[in-house]
């Protein structure tokens, strides 16, 4: 699972209860911990340990820096001091999370003590001001199962935006010639997302292959867990080719600093190293190093997006969307010659041969069905966007490849938008409802959010805490 830590700031206001304040920030600070949920304080700066002073706020920051939090989280113990938040935000350019408990019932005097929620519209203004995008849980109490939900929403936004910040895509070939789909703007990625390629060519590959089979003990190790979880049906040499692919692109990856992996896998790799790619493919995927086909860079990306929503506890499976359901209005075939995980499957898969090509190495598994999210990064001309919404797995004919059928809401509609794009035939799916945390990703990431399910009422409130109360 991954590891994402919080910047913790409790706010307050001078003439709101300070004493309030400080018993909502301890109380917050137990539950966050009896969550398991990892956090940076600021107990030991200021000295009620609540952000409201413009030299705590600089020491707050610089703690905050040296710590690398990966978001940050000011619950309003009252009406808070929305500039000392918003300046907190727009330095750490980190994700941002806004809470307030509710507020109790007025003593018999008419005495409010806190007026948090009252606060938390006056900082939400403030960050716009400031130009700086935040996630909103709705005003609740810590005991509310939407407080919970929201924290696990959040941790994983932030774990999203840490990988997507940070992801730099280990590219062998160049793509195929006649895939004009998968071709995009390396520079554009750079400049706009800090997203790098690192290219190598066929050839660094094939000589980081013979250096694995050369020294041995990592391709002997392959082969055996090969032949422990999949029926193989090629023979021991090409077995052998298989893992010392394996092998060459997991050093390849390490060596470049690479998070995933886009490999030209036809045809010219088949004339120099005399396989397919998939069955290695897979085997990276399960390990959970994204590996796409067809120098898909968009769809690597797209996968990182996956893994991350999930924290990292599921793995992705990328996939054409292929041909309409014989019997299903709403089905789709999701296909692909085998580079799906091994957890993904349904069954015990065979790593045999492809549909649509002679050579040996890919694999042969329906995947198992259940809810999923399937979802696209992609673009054109300057503008990008995240194709995402839910799909089920349903019964469907017997095919090729790794596959599994899916039923979505309203099949044309989706259909409609996979045409006129910016998207192409490829996706990626997860075994998880992570469509409100990619929606809420995509406001830090600078991508807009595309629910092909027409559904943005329902996943804002996922988002935001306010579903379970409609």
């Amino acid at each position: 699972m991954a590891k994402i830590v919080l910047g913790f700031a409790p706010t307050r206001r001078s003439i709101f209860s300070a004493p309030d304040a400080v018993k909502y920030a301890n109380l917050t600070r137990e539950k966050l911990r009896s969550m398991g949920v990892e956090f940076v304080d600021i107990d030991d700066i200021s000295r009620d340990g609540l952000l409201h002073d413009e030299a705590d706020r600089i020491r707050i920051a610089a703690r905050f820096r040296e710590q690398k939090v990966d978001g940050l989280f000011f619950p309003h113990g009252n009406f808070g001091t929305e500039y000392e938040v918003a300046r907190l935000a727009k330095e750490l350019n980190v994700p941002v999370l806004l809470w307030g408990p509710r507020d109790e019932r007025p003593d018999e005097k008419g005495v409010r003590l806190r007026d948090s929620q009252c606060g938390l519209f006056a900082t939400g203004k403030v960050l716009r001001r400031f130009r700086v995008p935040f996630t909103y849980l709705c005003n609740c109490r810590l005991e509310d199962p939407e407080f919970e939900a929201g924290i696990r929403n959040f941790t994983a936004v932030c774990n999203v935006v840490k990988a997507f910040r940070s992801t730099r895509i280990l590219q062998i070939g160049p793509r195929p010639f006649d895939f004009w789909s998968t071709m995009c703007n390396e520079g554009e990625l750079l400049e706009k997302f800090n997203i790098q390629l690192s290219p190598i060519p066929i050839p660094e590959l094939k000589a980081e292959m013979e250096q694995a089979k050369a020294e041995g003990t990592k391709v002997a190790k392959t082969v055996a867990y090969c032949r422990e979880h999949f029926h193989i049906a090629i023979g021991d040499k090409e077995l052998e080719t298989v893992a010392a692919l394996k092998v060459a692109m997991q050093a390849l990856a390490g060596r470049y600093g690479c998070n995933a992996v886009a490999i030209q896998c036809w045809n010219a790799l088949q004339g120099e190293i005399g396989i397919m790619p998939c069955a290695a493919n897979s085997l990276l995927n399960e390990e959970g190093l994204p590996v796409v086909c067809e120098t898909d860079i968009h769809g690597a990306i797209t996968a990182v997006l996956a893994e991350a929503a999930g924290m990292d506890e599921s793995r992705s499976f990328f996939a054409d969307w292929t041909v309409r359901h014989p019997d299903n209005e709403n089905g789709e075939l999701l296909q692909h010659c085998g580079p799906w995980p091994l957890s993904c499957a349904s069954c015990k898969p065979t790593i045999g041969y492809p549909l649509a090509f002679s050579h040996p190495g890919a694999v042969e598994a329906e995947a198992k069905h259940g809810e999923m999210t399937l979802c696209r990064f992609d673009g054109d001309n300057g503008e990008y966007s995240l194709l995402l919404g839910n799909a089920t797995g349903v019964n469907g004919p017997y095919t090729k490849g790794t596959y599994v059928w899916i039923e979505v809401k309203n099949w044309k509609r989706l259909e409609t938008k996979l045409v006129e794009g910016p998207y192409i035939h490829h996706c990626v799916g997860i075994h998880r409802d992570v469509v409100p945390v990619l929606y809420e990703a995509c406001k830090y990431i600078g991508v807009k959010p595309d629910l092909y399910d027409d559904n943005e009422d329902e996943v804002k409130g996922k988002v935001c805490g306010y579903e379970s109360r409609v």
